[in-house]
């Protein structure tokens, strides 16, 4: 069978992790034909748009795109290219599993972290509903809707029935935002009443914080409104080497799509230093997603190997390999069984 992907390499690093990965994916035998389209800085100077139509027309012919990072200017000019695409999909969930890689060294390389992390991804406060109300007073409303809050609920009880995931963790705010917040757990806790077997628990969002750079481990599957989960899951990546490593998936009804969440990095653009893990982890991701499970834990097993050898790192991991050198140790792997790999 072959498959029918979105390709979107997006800006700075972004073409580069994209060529690697899409090397690390046909590396596993998947028979993919990737449609490959441009959105962000890339599409703005080549079609004068940043979400050209061409954009919504392959996903909705394809259903599952894979996406390099795009950038996104601070305190000013266009909205973010995720925000646009996830509102206009409907990708309400935000996936990242946060793991350790085997032979990483963090300051918690010595816990147990296994990581799953639900993020409510099309309201809240990223709504962007901003206004001036007087010169010097700007109001930004926070959106939370029960649909909203329900659907995300149910997708990480599923997920946690699904992959045998222990205990379900509501992360709000609603000693002080009670009607918001509130209504996030009101939602949460009507559908944990269906899952009996599952364990479910609520922290406040500053305590979570706090306890999730202490005792990580004590931590399983975390659902939380948009905010929240933009903060916690950035937070989480640091436990276990940085944004550079952890994959990210937007998920909705008929479409998802599979990125890195780390920047463009345009400082190191075009050097070939850029570390593709985060969008090769997104790729297995994307590949168990479309019913290719043996590539999948091939390719992540691969990626691991890599990592655990140690010899084959780039720059932003104590390494000296290039993108192409670290991607020529993964395609190397994949395929080898563990007992022969080299």
């Amino acid at each position: 069978m072959t498959h029918q992907i979105t390709l979107i390499p997006g800006d700075g690093i972004g073409p580069e992790v994209a060529e690697a990965t899409v090397r690390a994916v046909e590396a596993t035998g998947v028979a993919v034909e990737w449609e490959r389209v441009n959105a962000g800085v890339s599409a703005l100077e080549e079609y004068g748009e940043l979400l050209p139509d061409d954009v919504f027309a392959s996903l909705a012919a394809t259903h599952v795109g894979l996406k390099g990072p795009t950038a996104t200017p601070i305190a000013g000019g266009h909205q973010s290219i995720n925000v646009a695409l996830r509102k206009k999909l409907g990708l309400y969930v935000n996936f990242r599993p946060v793991r350790m890689l085997p032979g990483l060294r963090t300051r918690f390389s010595d816990l147990p972290i296994n990581l799953a992390i639900f993020r409510e991804n099309t309201e809240d406060l990223y709504a962007g509903l901003e206004h001036e109300v007087v010169p010097g007073v700007v109001e930004s409303l926070k959106i939370i809707t029960q649909n909203a809050s329900l659907r995300i609920a149910r997708a990480a009880f599923e997920y946690a029935r699904r992959e045998s995931r222990c205990k379900v963790t509501a992360i709000h705010k609603a000693n002080i935002m009670k009607k918001s917040d509130g209504l996030f757990l009101k939602c949460c806790r009507e559908v944990a009443a269906q899952f009996p077997q599952i364990e479910y628990n609520e922290l406040i969002v500053d305590n979570a914080c706090m306890q999730i750079v202490t005792r990580p481990e004590q931590f399983d599957l975390l659902v939380m409104p948009n905010l929240y989960g933009d903060i916690v899951s950035d937070l989480a990546a640091g436990l276990v080497g940085g944004l550079g490593i952890v994959p990210g998936a937007n998920l909705g009804d008929s479409t998802a799509i599979f990125e890195a969440v780390h920047g463009t990095a345009p400082d190191i653009a075009g050097k070939g230093l850029a570390n593709p893990t985060a969008l090769m982890q997104s790729a297995a991701l994307m590949l168990a997603h479309i019913g290719e499970r043996d590539a999948a834990a091939n390719l992540q097993s691969a990626l691991e190997r890599v990592y655990a050898s140690g010899r084959h790192l780039t720059g932003d991991l104590g390494g000296k390999a290039s993108t192409c050198e670290f991607t020529d140790a993964v395609i190397d792997y994949i395929g080898v069984p563990q007992s022969t790999a080299r």
